[in-house]
């Protein structure tokens, strides 16, 4: 389910600051240096660095 729109406009990275992009079920940090992907879950996404997956 996409996000309500102008969210993503105003959410960035809790760990960077970076802005996010959304993919599938997760939102994914655009920092070179980060790369952390949030889940989305039923629709809000969880901000939280502790929940976030890694970069491959």
């Amino acid at each position: 389910m996409p996000l309500e729109a102008g969210l993503l406009e105003i959410l960035a990275c809790p760990a960077c600051h970076a802005p996010l992009m959304e993919e599938e079920a997760e939102l994914i940090c655009t920092g070179p240096d980060c790369g952390l992907a949030y889940p989305v879950r039923d629709g809000i996404p969880v901000l939280l660095v502790d929940e976030a997956r890694r970069p491959e």
